[in-house]
């Protein structure tokens, strides 16, 4: 068996057996295979695609390259969300709190940045000193001292998703549907949970940009879990626009301050309350929407969420001062704004676009080696459906490097369209597939 073998088989339609790809898999994570010769298996199954055995053996292998969390010492229900990635996604960093101060154990294990669209781990290394890179046993204690976790796969936590991950990032295979369903369920069954909630993006700020496609992967989402005994709700939700006004990592977690002090945009709130929903409800925590709802919004006005993400700053070697005052928070040396070319109302507020000029500023990789700048971003001044005048901004955008500047600013400006006449806004949960 070698990798070259298992690439041109799989490159001419071929299938992999269970074996195959678990030394693939073993193989690439104790580094004998390369590389190059992964980005090559990646591209194959990008273009090919992996049948429902070779998912579960994929998946199986991810999971089982590494140790595993046992979490049963914390008596809590324990559960996690993971969105599929979108851009101005920063419902993660306001939602845990929120309901690990109802009662639930959130052992989130989050990823980087993937292309135009931001990474929850980049979002909270703005804050200072904040941690992300946690062994299992520092990950336990920390979840067992405040009902919340927030970090990244540690060198022996599911390696080989930490590796897969930054390569189909630089590969150009990040879009593909086995690819994600086997990287996001490896992660979350390596955590011991006893529930999932997915954000299924749908659109084209989104990796699934169809309806059918983001159904397509949210069924195969949940039948991974349900093979593997885990509830998992799936939501569809809307990313043809950014979600919030903030696009870029410092000040995206400045947004979500702001909804944790009981603001924050209308958007970004209704999605985060619709997870935390399906959250408190898959841990029977509430008997339906209204309930959890009041639930989740007693936690805001009680200051018991900030607080809650106060203490997990403060356990992962962060400031919690940042949260009373976001000016701690990385800042750009400059802004400059993009004027609306004529009045009227804003009919397109395109995600792609922005959520590439926010990556060509800094805030995203184009290679897994790229350094992030945590201070850059665009502000979303006037969103979807909102009325401008001629010259009022459209936008801010926030950068530290003019090149960098030149190469955004033509990305922002095909981002916006102007019509005399509002269009409708769409609706922001499209669907939901469930156990």
């Amino acid at each position: 068996m070698t990798a070259v073998d298992l690439i041109e088989r799989k490159r001419d339609g071929g299938r992999l057996s269970t074996a195959e790809i678990g030394w693939l898999i073993k193989n690439y994570t104790n580094g004998s295979v390369t590389d190059y010769q992964m980005s090559a298996m990646l591209m194959a199954a990008f273009i090919r695609g992996l049948d429902q055995a070779e998912l579960t053996a994929w998946t199986d292998a991810m999971l089982y390259s590494g140790e595993l969390l046992d979490l049963s010492a914390i008596k809590a229900p324990k559960l996690d969300k993971h969105s599929t990635g979108g851009v101005g996604d920063k419902v993660s960093i306001p939602l845990a709190p929120m309901v690990a101060a109802c009662g639930i154990a959130v052992p989130m294990m989050s990823g980087r940045g993937l292309g135009h669209t931001g990474g929850t781990l980049d979002k909270l290394e703005t804050i200072p000193g904040f941690k992300t890179n946690l062994d299992p046993d520092t990950f336990s204690r920390v979840l067992s001292q405040t009902g919340l976790v927030l970090a990244g796969q540690s060198k022996t936590l599911v390696p080989a998703d930490r590796m897969l991950y930054a390569l189909r990032d630089a590969t150009g295979t990040v879009p593909s549907i086995p690819l994600i369903a086997s990287s996001i369920m490896s992660k979350k069954l390596a955590e011991d949970l006893d529930g999932l909630v997915l954000d299924v993006k749908v659109g084209g700020g989104a990796f699934m940009e169809t309806h059918d496609q983001a159904l397509e992967l949210a069924a195969i989402l949940v039948s991974i879990g349900r093979t593997y005994d885990l509830n998992v709700v799936a939501l569809l939700t809307n990313m043809d626009t950014p979600l919030g006004r903030e696009v870029g990592n410092a000040n995206e977690i400045a947004e979500s301050i702001a909804v944790l002090a009981g603001g924050g945009p209308e958007d970004l709130v209704e999605i985060t309350l619709a997870l935390g929903s399906e959250m408190l409800q898959l841990a029977g925590l509430a008997k339906n929407d209204a309930e959890a709802r009041q639930l989740l919004r007693a936690a805001i006005d009680s200051g018991a969420a900030m607080q809650k993400f106060a203490e997990v700053i403060e356990a992962q070697g962060g400031d919690p001062g940042v949260l009373e005052h976001p000016g701690l928070l990385p800042k750009a040396r400059y802004q400059e704004d993009l004027p609306a070319p004529r009045g009227g109302y804003v009919t397109v507020c395109d995600a792609l676009n922005i959520g590439m000029a926010a990556m060509r500023l800094g805030a995203g990789r184009e290679r897994k080696e790229d350094l992030i700048d945590p201070a850059v971003g665009i502000t979303i001044v006037a969103k979807l459906g909102e009325r401008v005048d001629e010259g009022q901004p459209l936008a801010r955008i926030s950068f530290n490097d003019e090149g960098r500047l030149a190469m955004a600013r033509p990305l922002l400006k095909r981002a916006f369209h102007i019509a005399t006449i509002p269009a409708a806004r769409p609706p922001l949960i499209l669907g939901e597939v469930r156990s």
